[in-house]
């Protein structure tokens, strides 16, 4: 998720979401611009593609 000015001016704490999938979850649907992208989906996993190394990594 995004931590950026969106984030600060919708008073958010960080806190709330580090271990709790489904607050971040909550906050992604009512807030999509805060979804770090890209998602990288193959079979049955997923993960966001930030930094990019990982993107390489998920797709070997």
């Amino acid at each position: 998720m995004r931590k950026d000015s969106k984030f600060k001016k919708l008073e958010l704490n960080p806190d709330d979401y580090v271990g709790n999938p489904a607050a971040v979850v909550e906050i992604l649907v009512k807030h999509k611009q805060l979804l770090q992208r890209p998602v990288l989906v193959k079979g049955d996993k997923s993960i966001i593609g930030r930094p990019k190394a990982r993107i390489v990594e998920f797709l070997s």
